[in-house]
Parts: C-alpha cells; structure tokens; sequence
C-alpha cells in the first residue's frame, strides 16, 4: 500500500483528508459484541484468532472506496483516508489485512489500545471524521471538526459510479440560529425570520469546511453529468425560506448540484431517488427515514440535539 503518503515530507495541500473508524469502514458487529459482553482479553483472543479471516464491508465502506478512486490518474492523491480505531496493534492487524485485501490505499493508521480516537482527527487536518461510537463524534465537533455518527444503515441500490454526498442545511452546513426560531417561537416565525433576513448570510455550521473542501475538490474535474462528483443540499424548509438558504451558499462562493426544498416531506425516498453514498443530518427523526434508504450520518449538533441532552 506504499503511495506518496508514505513520504515524511509529503505536503497535504488541498488534500481531501477523511478520518474513519474501523467500526464504520468494516462490519465489527460480532466482534464489538463480544466485547461489550466478554471483555477486552476474550475480544483479543477473538481478534487475533482471525486475524486472516476477511472482514465485510461496513456502512461507509462504498463511501470510501468511491472517494478513493478519485486519486485515479492523477498526480498527487486528492483525498487521502486515515483509519483511527480503538483497537491495539495486534488486535487491528485483521483490520489491515481486509485493507490490503480489498485494494485500498489505506496507508495511515492510529490504533489507541483503548483511548479516545478523536484527538488525533485533528492532528492529521482531517476536514470529517465518520464513527460508530457517538462520544468520539461528539468530542471532534467540539474541537471544530465535521463529524457524524455513522447509523446501521441500508446501502444505497443506486449503481452510479459518481461520488453522491447530500447534506441537511441548518445545524449542518448552516448555523442553527434558524432553527432556533423555529424551536422556540414555531414555524410562523422562522418564516418571518427568514423572509425578513434573506439577503443577510447565515453563518457557517459543522460542515462548512467539509463541503467547501468538497468543493475545491470538485474543481479539478469537469462540471455536470462528467464530474464524478455530484452534492445535494436536502433540507425541510420551502419557500419563502429558500431565498436565504440560496443567498448563503451564493455568498460562500460554494456551488450545490442539487436543492430539495422538501417542506417538511419524509427525506428518505428522496435520497434514495438521488442515490446518496451518504447524507448528513442533525435531526433524530429525519436520520430515522434517511436511514432506511441511504447510509446516514448523524451530526449531534445543533438546538434539537442541545434539548435532547438535557431529557
């Protein structure tokens, strides 16, 4: 798996660097059960005793080797993904096999032993970091970080070649003060709110960075149906709302292949029918329909989740 990665002196640039979990890129259900019921030394015997059996793709697995085949041809690598898990070296060599076997250009790797995964996101300048365990995901988006909890899922039926990321808009892309309004004083006032400060920006939310890293990536291939890239801003609101939203992303200079203004319409046909390799959301009950269409991202962000910390 030796890339330009393995140099000391390697730059990352304008590198796309995704930070991922071993327990969202491969299926370690079994094995993290065992672990939660047994303990740490019945998971190593486990581990190590197949540590040459194959382990199955995970959630995010057709989201990382999609990302990966955009350093095709070319010179430098434009993304690079770096594993963190919480397993030990030798419990996470079975991890590095199924790398090794599925071909991919893995070439960076943190196993704690045990610690917290999430300082190390930001000493590799990871602009996401995807999870299974919500703590870890938690502690990155404190750190300022695009993080999301990787859900037990159904993968996309979709067979589209292109990458296909969509994003919720406020607490995600967005700021929440939005949907603070709508909280608190209800819908009628978010949509005055909205109307009445269209034309000012709304300020930036966990994944700005992510998307506009994103973006800069999508710039060095052609635009439209050839670009193996494709984004979708998937959120609740409708018009008159959808002005500001607009405006915003126009003001960032960031461009969306696609806007669904839903109203408040169940999300997940809709990203079915866009054939999303995953979407992001911060909304408890719009992860719940996503997910049982699309792989899904939860971003514990935002009023909805600050109120459901407190229940």
């Amino acid at each position: 798996m030796a890339s330009t990665a393995d140099r000391p002196d390697s730059d990352p640039g304008d590198r796309l660097i995704v930070a991922i979990s071993s327990r969202a890129l491969f299926d370690l259900g079994e094995s993290h059960e065992l672990f939660e019921r047994e303990g740490i030394d019945e998971y190593r015997r486990f581990q190590m005793a197949r540590e040459n059996d194959l382990l199955a793709p995970g959630i995010a697995f057709p989201l990382v080797r999609k990302l990966l085949r955009l350093n095709e041809d070319a010179p430098e690598p434009r993304v690079e993904v770096v594993l963190l898990s919480r397993n030990s070296a030798d419990t996470g060599l079975r991890i590095f096999n199924s790398i090794e076997h599925y071909a991919l250009q893995i070439a960076r790797a943190v196993f704690t032993g045990g610690a917290p995964t999430s300082p190390y996101v930001h000493s590799f300048g990871a602009q996401l970091f995807l999870s299974a365990n919500p703590e870890s995901v938690a502690a990155a988006l404190a750190a300022g970080i695009a993080a999301a909890t990787i859900l037990p899922s159904k993968a996309p039926t979709t067979a589209s070649e292109q990458l296909r990321i969509a994003f919720d808009g406020d607490a995600v892309v967005f700021g929440d003060e939005s949907e603070r309004v709508s909280q608190e004083q209800g819908i009628e006032a978010f949509h005055r709110n909205e109307v009445e400060n269209a034309n000012k920006p709304l300020s930036g939310g966990p994944f700005r960075g992510f998307l506009a890293a994103l973006h800069r990536l999508q710039a060095a291939f052609p635009a439209g149906d050839e670009s193996p890239i494709r984004t979708a801003l998937v959120t609740a609101r409708s018009a008159p709302a959808h002005k500001r939203v607009i405006l915003t992303l126009r003001s960032w200079g960031v461009r969306l292949d696609e806007a669904l203004f839903l109203g408040g319409r169940d999300k997940g046909p809709f990203l079915q029918t866009f054939g999303a390799d995953i979407f992001f959301d911060d909304s408890h009950a719009n992860v719940e329909s996503a997910r049982q269409h699309v792989a899904t991202g939860h971003v514990p962000h935002g009023v909805r989740n600050q109120a459901r910390s407190h229940e």
